[in-house]
């Protein structure tokens, strides 16, 4: 006999789509249409996020394409006229319960968003359905393993990553990559009100311009992700050997779909885990990349206050540079005018992309904060604008390594030498050459450090430093010393 399916609970739902912009293996929507007769699905552009930002910003326009993608998608697993994806431009706090209760829903489904402020509007949005009488159920999307699901034997979070990834390895099960069912269950979609009939919004009208996203050909919605996926796994035996080399196709590129949700999280690491296990050096490298990436989620889970100070108390206690030097040195940081090829190649990689290699990432905020003595919180919050990819979880583990005040962190004694990083991961200067085409004509000896270069070198290159490209702003050896008497605080505290 054919098994019956469960009855539903409810009779209508809606699915609240937030990071994770896709309809396959997506917890929330598989919950809502398990548990609802029927589903409306809506995406809220939220002002409260919105208004403040710069009427270009590449993630709103990788945002909007990619809802166009998963409304087509969505469309499709309903095979209804008038399905699709309700789009609104509003305050989300205010407008979900609105929406909620104008459908007449009795519950509505999301996927959980532990950034503080995404929190603080969950637990709004909690209260104003309830006082409606319509329920609000969340569930884990984004990372495989949340908030205290990886613990030491002693019942706390971990600090350290090694230990963190050994037990995260320890308690993976194949039940913890299973995809969630939507395609099988998709009929509980249902068409759109008619007032809610429309084509997801340009960027003009909810009052933004066009970017130069499509100029930079990112692949955008679960399409393009799928696409760069394929491409990657053609070369991930390779990953390990690629990835600390910007001038090289090293890296997924999966990261601004991965914040955005456009692919599945569990889909990743199971593709990681299974090549992982055959044998494959590349694939255990970038698995463990994505097991970084729910450690940084567990420790803002377990350490909010890492948003504004350090994971480390003791590092609060530096005395950063400030004043007018100290913005002028950081304007030159952000503009890419440090002296430093590397260095500002790497800034003009983000400030022309949006994206910045990870190895360069690493590069220019040991920069910022040892050469430069600036706090790393300038920094961060830099990147927090200019990073298509940015994840504030990340962001923040990252920016603490690499200043050594977070968990996990190199040692304040350890400072990356901007020119050694060089020679060693550009050794031709194929990514300077790429971004400061001003020094296309040095050789691949001078273009690391052009202020050593010989006279005659320079000359024969057109090169005049101070016009053409500048002298270095901070003497590394000395910025070094000055680095080490600024840490000294954190020594003396221990």
């Amino acid at each position: 006999m054919p098994q019956r399916p469960s009855p539903k609970v409810y009779a209508r739902g809606l699915m609240w789509f937030r990071r994770d912009l896709r309809a396959h293996d997506n917890a929330a929507l598989s919950q809502a249409l398990r548990q609802c007769a029927e589903v409306h699905a809506v995406f809220v552009f939220d002002r409260d996020i919105l208004d403040p930002l710069p009427r270009q910003d590449r993630r709103v326009e990788f945002i909007r394409e990619s809802l166009v993608a998963l409304d087509a998608e969505l469309h499709g697993l309903a095979g209804q006229e008038g399905a699709g994806l309700i789009v609104c431009h509003a305050v989300a706090r205010e407008e979900i319960p609105r929406l909620a209760q104008s459908l007449g829903v009795q519950e509505v489904f999301a996927n959980h968003d532990d950034e503080p402020a995404a929190l603080e509007r969950d637990a709004k949005v909690r209260g104003a359905l309830a006082n409606m009488g319509i329920g609000f159920q969340t569930y884990k999307d984004h990372v495989i393993f949340e908030r205290s699901e990886v613990l030491t034997q002693g019942g706390k979070p971990y600090a350290v990553f090694t230990p963190y990834k050994n037990a995260w390895l320890a308690r993976l099960r194949e039940e913890d990559l299973k995809p969630h069912p939507v395609g099988s269950l998709a009929r509980a979609l249902q068409p759109r009100p008619t007032a809610h009939r429309k084509p997801v919004p340009s960027l003009a009208e909810i009052g933004f311009e066009a970017t130069n996203l499509s100029d930079l050909h990112i692949p955008t919605g679960s399409p393009g992700a799928s696409a760069l996926l394929e491409d990657f796994f053609e070369r991930i035996e390779h990953y390990h050997e690629a990835r600390d080399f910007p001038a090289v196709k090293g890296p997924s590129y999966l990261s601004v779909h991965l914040r955005f949700g456009t692919v599945s999280i569990r889909q990743l690491v199971s593709l990681a885990w299974q090549r992982q296990l055959t044998g494959c050096r590349g694939a255990q490298v970038w698995l463990s990349e994505l097991i970084w990436r729910d450690f940084y989620h567990q420790i803002l889970h377990h350490h909010p206050h890492v948003v504004t100070r350090a994971f480390k108390p003791e590092y609060d206690a530096i005395r950063w540079a400030h004043g007018k030097s100290a913005q002028q040195l950081f304007a030159a940081w952000c503009e890419g005018r440090t002296g430093y090829p590397l260095v500002d190649a790497a800034m003009a990689q983000i400030n022309q992309t949006g994206y910045m290699h990870n190895r360069l990432r690493m590069v220019v905020a040991s920069f910022l904060t040892k050469d430069l003595g600036i706090d790393w919180r300038w920094g961060e919050a830099y990147f927090a604008r200019q990073l298509i990819d940015f994840d504030l979880a990340a962001n923040n583990g990252g920016w603490q390594w690499a200043s050594s005040s977070g968990c996990d962190a190199q040692p304040y004694f350890r400072i990356f030498n901007p020119v050694s990083q060089s020679e060693k991961f550009d050794p031709q200067g194929k990514f300077i050459r790429r971004y400061l085409p001003q020094l296309d004509a040095l050789s691949a000896a001078d273009i690391h450090a052009p202020w050593l270069a010989k006279p005659m070198a320079l000359q024969a290159a057109g090169l005049v430093l101070g016009r053409d490209y500048p002298a270095p702003i901070v003497d590394h050896a000395q910025a070094r010393a000055e680095t080490l008497e600024r840490y000294a605080v954190v020594k003396k505290s221990k």
